[in-house]
């Protein structure tokens, strides 16, 4: 690991102030550690903003959700609003990775995770995303049963986020701050895939900060649900996830979100599958047929086809989960 100066800071504005010359952004630091010590990236200050009290905390009110970036999952998992009317959220959040690492791991960080690629994670590879690394992508040709079966011409990198899938199915916006003020992103237009960008994974800029996750109020009849499936039971990567929002009039569907996190480099909709959906009567047949478009034009590599149909299995499961018609599957993990 390289030497790095450390700065703690109260508010936005020291933050701000401290983001400069390659600094970095420590929250929880789940992520960041693993890649310092791996030598992936070598920041030479880290600035700390555990302590900004502005940055934390849950607001549910009449216009919708707001969440402070350095909630823990933890916190959001247990909140009651949460878990009743976003249900989605508190579902991915409370099956991320173990209880010490919720204790610890922010929205913010969450969303800002670096791609699950092991010839990335790698400093034994000259992977293309590197500056000054190979033109090819390792995963291509190489160990790929972990990687991206869709939009993966480019880069086969996958994107961890569990909360990242249901902020996208539910609209969810981000709140960027730096010097020059604020922006806010929608979360459909938070990542850049590798086609426009091998090196910036998200549109936060240097010397921007995230300040705030904001999801609309849900309409009348809405419910939500996130699943994830990997090779353990317990705490593990996913292999296949799935978030699912549905507008519902009893058994039948008005309108529908389906996002998917590890499928694609960034986490992405399926338009095809909430088209299934849409004005239809929920059943065992129509989320099936679902999971089915969703697969629609799926480029599997050499050794992960069978993601294609795990894929399947969890919007299926997962769409049946939020008609209410299904309990949480025993067998996804978390």
């Amino acid at each position: 690991m390289n030497k790095f100066a450390f700065v703690d800071c109260k508010t936005v504005d020291e933050a701000l102030g401290q983001l400069d010359n390659g600094a970095t952004v420590k929250a929880g630091g789940i992520d960041l550690l693993d890649l310092m010590k791996d030598g992936i990236v070598t920041p030479p200050k880290l600035v700390n903003i555990r302590n900004v009290s502005s940055l934390h905390g849950i607001t549910a009110g009449a216009d919708g959700l707001h969440l402070g970036p350095l909630s823990t999952l933890s916190e959001i998992a247990a909140h009651p609003e949460i878990q009743k009317s976003y249900t989605a959220l508190a579902d991915a959040a409370g099956h991320a990775a173990t209880p010490q690492v919720r204790n610890m791991a922010t929205l913010g960080g969450n969303i800002m995770q670096r791609p699950r690629c092991w010839y990335f994670r790698s400093s034994d590879f000259d992977c293309k995303k590197k500056s000054g690394g190979s033109d090819d992508c390792h995963a291509h040709t190489g160990e790929n049963q972990y990687h991206a079966i869709m939009n993966n011409s480019t880069c086969a990198m996958v994107h961890p986020s569990s909360t990242a899938v249901p902020l996208l199915a539910m609209n969810a916006q981000v709140e960027l701050t730096s010097k020059r003020g604020k922006r806010t992103v929608a979360m459909s237009d938070f990542y850049v895939p590798p086609e426009k960008s091998l090196i910036n994974e998200t549109v936060v800029q240097p010397g921007e900060l995230i300040t705030g996750v904001f999801v609309p109020t849900p309409e009348p009849g809405t419910r939500s649900a996130y699943q994830k499936y990997g090779e353990k039971e317990s705490f593990d990567w996913p292999l296949a996830d799935a978030g699912v929002v549905l507008v519902m009039d009893g058994t039948h569907c008005r309108k529908a979100w389906i996002a998917l996190g590890v499928a694609a480099p960034t986490p992405i909709r399926s338009a095809a599958a909430e088209a299934v959906l849409t004005g239809k009567t929920i059943d065992e047949a129509t989320a099936r047929a679902a999971a089915s478009a969703a697969m629609q034009g799926a480029t599997p590599l050499s050794q992960n086809g069978f993601k294609t149909q795990l894929f399947q299995t969890a919007i299926y499961r997962t769409v049946l989960l939020a008609a209410g018609q299904m309990k949480r599957d025993p067998s996804s993990i978390g």
